[in-house]
């Protein structure tokens, strides 16, 4: 019944994902709710320190992992897809 309410809800059910992913989800999910619109890749390469084809590349593996979904060639439409209760905090 859960994993139905789950996929109607466009929610994935338990993905797993790597620490450093859960930071990036952790991250997008915190933003988010802050500043009511999804972060820009310059705002993570900000935050987590790292060079922009750094933060894009994870994006692009949130995505193709079903983490995260976007819509083509629109600015900061990242949208979460994993549960916010299965997220670890933010360091």
């Amino acid at each position: 019944m859960d994993e139905q309410l789950n996929r109607m809800a466009g929610v994935s059910p338990a993905k797993t994902f790597t620490p450093k992913q859960g930071q990036y989800l952790a991250y997008v999910y915190l933003y988010t709710r802050l500043h009511r619109r999804p972060p820009a890749e310059a705002d993570m390469q900000e935050y987590f320190r790292v060079s922009p084809p750094s933060v894009h590349q994870m994006v692009l593996t949130l995505e193709r992992e079903g983490l995260i979904r976007r819509q083509p060639r629109a600015p900061r439409s990242i949208e979460l897809l994993v549960d916010p209760r299965q997220l670890p905090e933010l360091l």
